[in-house]
């Protein structure tokens, strides 16, 4: 932080009637409410596209992150299935780019989309495009076998001992 950050920070304490450290602990704890799925060592491939999405431009400026390493990040160690496509990580990195070279690779992906949009309309269509194939997409076959051992073992009768208490 700089100087005129903490003064930022000052001037927002003071405003809200709260101390300097409210201000700062507010900003940690929104951060890592909205990267949450970074830190979680358990969380790659498809499961981080939302985090892309929803916070990417801001991740990939400031931390300067290119498509290469934003590809590593992602995939890195995760089966086929869950990957996310080349192309699509190359358009994730794009929106830390100008808006016209990221509406280009878009349109080239989306050819439903004809007309020219605005910085709010590509936005959004980068949302719907991504959470369409990623997120709200149907289960594969892996998806439901896992769901189904989930199942039968969830299923199972549990006996419980004589002299148990449970």
């Amino acid at each position: 932080m700089n100087g005129a950050d903490v003064r930022k920070v000052k001037k927002l304490a003071s405003r809200l009637g709260v101390r300097d450290s409210d201000v700062i602990r507010f900003a940690v704890k929104n951060m890592l409410a909205r990267l949450g799925p970074l830190y979680d060592p358990e969380v790659h491939g498809r499961n981080l596209v939302p985090v892309f999405v929803e916070s990417g431009a801001d991740l990939l400026r400031f931390f300067d992150i290119d498509a290469s390493k934003l590809e590593a990040i992602i995939n890195d160690g995760v089966e086929v299935e869950r990957r996310v496509d080349r192309d699509d990580i190359a358009l994730l990195a794009l929106t830390g780019t100008p808006e016209p070279y990221a509406a280009l690779k878009l349109s080239e992906l989306d050819r439903t989309e004809r007309r020219r949009k605005n910085a709010a309309e590509l936005s959004e269509s980068l949302r719907q495009y991504l959470y369409a194939k990623y997120v709200y997409r149907p289960p594969t076959e892996a998806d439901e076998e896992a769901r189904e051992a989930v199942r039968l073992v969830t299923a199972e009768p549990v006996e419980l001992m004589e002299g148990d208490g449970r």
